[in-house]
C-alpha cells in the first residue's frame, strides 16, 4: 500500500484488448442537381401544380399532368396509376396507356354489374316454427304456447294460420283453423277460432257432448256442424250493435250434432216426443256453462232459435251469462 499522501499509481497486467472499429459507412456521391435553385418551381399543393411534382414520379410521354390535375377532382379523367411500385423505375401513366402496354382491361369497367340481392347471414338463428321462437323475436307469448299444449293433449287436429285483421274491431292476433277433436270428432266446415275458445270449446265435446250422447243413444259423436266462427260483424248483425264475440274469434255456434250411427240431432226446439232429444240438448247445455261465459240457444231469443251460441265474452264483473 502507498503511504498516507501518496499517489497510487496502477500498472496494466497485461496489454488490454479493443474491438476492431467498425468500417466507416460510405454513401453516393450527392448529386449538384438536389441543390439546384428552386425559385422557379411551382407550389407542390398550388392548382397549377403539374402532378409529378406533387407525387415525385417521372412522367411517361405523352401524359398531360396539367389536365390529369384539374380535370380528376371534376370526374373527367382517367384515374392515374403508378407502375414500376418496388423498383428503381416507378413512372406515372394513365388508366388507358396501362391497359394498351399490359393487354388487360380494368374489371370494374368490363364485368356487368350483379343487381341480385346479396344474402347476408344474420346474427339470429332463422326459426321458423313459431312455438319455438321466443316472444322478444316475434314467436308467441307463454299463453298461446301453453294453450296449444293443451289442444294436442286433448287430441284437437288443427293448424295455426297467419293473423287476421279485418279492420276495427276485426282481428285475431294467433288464430286456429280446428277440423278434429278428441276421438275423430270432425268439425265441418272447419272452424277458425282464437286458442282459447277452442280448448274451451274441446273440452265441452269431450267431457259433457260426448259421454251424453253415449249414455243415451249407445253411439259415439261423428261430426260437429258449426254455423259460424271467426265472423266480422257486430251482435246478431245488428246495424250500430256492439261488435260480436264472433269478430274476434272469441265464439262459436253449433247447430246439429251427427252420431256415428247415422243419427243426426239438430239443435232446433226438438218435437213433444222427443225425449231423448231434450234429454240430450238440455243436459249439454246446462254444462256448457262450466266452460264458456256465454251461453244461448233455442228459448233465449229469436236470432238463436235452431243453434247454440258458446262464447268467452269477458265482463268486469266476471257474470257469466247462461240463457
Amino acid at each position: 500500500m502507498a503511504p498516507p499522501g501518496g499517489i497510487l499509481s496502477l500498472q496494466p497486467a497485461g496489454p488490454i484488448l479493443s474491438e476492431p472499429a467498425a468500417p466507416m459507412m460510405t454513401s453516393a456521391p450527392l448529386n449538384p442537381a438536389m441543390f439546384a435553385d428552386t425559385s422557379d418551381a411551382r407550389i407542390p399543393n398550388s392548382a397549377d401544380a403539374p402532378l409529378q411534382n406533387v407525387l415525385a414520379y417521372p412522367v411517361s410521354a405523352g401524359v398531360d399532368t396539367n389536365q390529369m390535375t384539374s380535370a380528376l377532382p371534376e370526374g373527367r379523367m382517367e384515374q392515374p396509376i403508378v407502375t414500376g411500385i418496388g423498383t428503381d423505375n416507378p413512372r406515372l401513366t394513365s388508366a388507358s396507356e396501362y391497359q394498351l402496354n399490359t393487354g388487360t382491361g380494368l374489371q370494374a369497367e368490363d364485368s356487368p354489374v350483379d343487381d341480385r340481392p346479396v344474402k347476408l347471414a344474420g346474427l339470429m338463428p332463422r326459426i321458423n316454427n313459431p312455438m319455438s321462437a321466443p316472444e322478444w323475436a316475434g314467436g308467441m307469448p307463454a299463453a298461446e304456447k301453453a294453450c296449444r299444449t293443451r289442444l294436442k293433449r286433448l287430441g284437437v287436429t288443427y293448424r295455426d294460420l297467419p293473423a287476421i285483421n279485418s279492420g276495427k274491431g276485426c282481428s285475431i292476433p294467433y288464430p286456429v283453423e280446428v277440423t278434429e277433436l278428441s276421438g275423430g270428432i270432425e268439425i265441418k266446415p272447419a272452424a277458425k277460432l282464437n286458442c282459447q275458445i277452442t280448448d274451451a270449446f274441446a273440452q265441452w265435446v269431450k267431457n259433457e257432448l260426448a259421454p251424453a250422447a253415449r249414455l243415451r243413444y249407445l253411439s259415439g259423436v261423428s261430426s260437429i256442424r258449426q254455423l259460424s266462427s271467426y265472423s266480422c260483424r257486430t251482435m246478431n248483425s245488428k246495424r250500430g250493435a256492439p261488435m260480436s264475440e264472433h269478430a274476434k274469434g272469441n265464439a262459436i255456434d253449433v247447430g246439429k250434432i251427427t252420431l256415428d250411427n247415422g243419427q243426426a240431432i239438430s239443435v232446433k226446439k226438438p218435437g213433444f216426443f222427443s225425449f231423448r232429444e231434450k234429454s240430450l240438448l238440455k243436459t249439454v247445455r246446462s254444462d256448457s256453462c262450466k266452460y264458456f261465459t256465454t251461453v244461448l240457444g233455442p228459448g233465449s231469443d229469436i236470432h238463436h232459435k235452431d243453434h247454440f251460441h258458446f262464447d268467452l265474452r269477458t265482463r268486469k264483473t266476471g257474470y257469466r251469462h247462461c240463457d
